[in-house]
């Protein structure tokens, strides 16, 4: 895998940890493990977090 999958892979997890707290994206052939409720505003707070990690990293290549 390469460096700048594996820096997305490491954000989105810790997104999902932080904001749904899910340990792990990996499938792991459970109902109750790989489905979760979650509410619109953790949603959306994912979704803010996604978007702004994504215009850092724009900003650290701009800056390189």
């Amino acid at each position: 895998m390469n460096q700048t999958r594996q820096t997305t892979d490491q954000i989105i997890e810790m997104i999902a940890k932080k904001h749904f707290d899910i340990q792990t994206l990996d499938t792991r052939y459970s109902d109750r493990l790989d489905f979760h409720d979650v509410a619109v505003w953790e949603v959306k707070a994912a979704l803010q977090a996604a978007f702004e990690a994504g215009r850092q990293v724009a900003r650290e290549g701009e800056a390189s």
